[in-house]
């Protein structure tokens, strides 16, 4: 086993070999943060928002569609009495003619 490093390239003697055992530092964020961190409150409290926004506007598309609905119901419901009240009239006008021929 070797103890020490020696250079094997030419190219590595502007290098120093010191640096063999120091803790490599990496990119990646360490998640260290505990449950009081305001950071990590701070990005669920976010989350959480979001949440709530898409609730509120499946919420406010359902809203929108009940009272769509309920508008064209009462729509219609105003057109049939209006029918009714026509079909009405029209089979009295017929009774009157059909009294008027028989005379």
């Amino acid at each position: 086993m070797k103890d020490k490093r020696t250079y094997t390239n030419l190219k590595e003697h502007g290098e120093d070999m010191s640096h063999e055992n120091e803790a490599k530092i990496t990119n990646e964020p360490k998640e260290d943060r505990g449950p009081g961190d305001l950071s990590l409150l701070n990005e669920q409290h976010k989350a959480e928002i979001w949440e709530w926004k898409k609730r509120e506007t499946e919420w406010i598309q359902t809203k929108n569609l009940f009272e769509g609905s309920k508008k064209i119901i009462n729509e219609m419901g105003a057109k049939i009495i209006q029918q009714t009240a026509i079909i009405k009239q029209l089979e009295q006008e017929i009774e009157r003619l059909v009294a008027e021929k028989k005379k």
